[in-house]
């Protein structure tokens, strides 16, 4: 040390520049929030236009119980029979984290004769759904 003060700087520009990257993270998450958001709304009524609308071209979806990964296509086929299944039911999601890109959710599906509670994983990219997984955590909703 040569006893000597260093200059202070302007450390403005520093902090804006932090505060600009904390801005665009926080609105990043809360645009995947938001996706998913949708996602339930348009899932709950099966919803072609607006589920495939959500999901990328390239997206693969998980089914974790019944062994299934299916594409775009094979999940909008599907949903003839799911909009059976789903009638008159309610589904309730909260976000439990959000992390690198992948949003993990806790998802009660209550189904008119059942319900199950479900562990979902989005990952986002570029406002779209680039891949999900769900798995069964309960038969039933009490841990909700």
């Amino acid at each position: 040390m040569n006893g000597k003060a260093r200059p202070v700087r302007n450390v403005r520009p520093v902090v804006f520049a932090a505060a600009a990257l904390l801005i665009a993270i926080v609105a990043a998450r809360a645009d995947d929030g938001a996706i998913i958001s949708r996602w339930y709304s348009a899932l709950l009524v099966a919803d072609r236009t607006e589920l495939a609308d959500l999901l990328a071209d390239d997206v693969r979806i998980k089914l974790e119980d019944l062994g299934v990964v299916q594409s775009k296509q094979e999940f909008i086929a599907a949903l003839d029979e799911w909009k059976g299944a789903v009638a008159g039911a309610a589904i309730r999601h909260r976000i439990e984290k959000s992390e690198d890109g992948v949003t993990t959710v806790i998802a009660c599906y209550d189904f008119p004769d059942n319900d199950m509670l479900m562990q979902e994983t989005f990952a986002v990219t570029d406002n779209r759904i680039t891949a999900s997984s769900q798995a069964a955590i309960a038969e039933n909703c009490e841990a909700y």
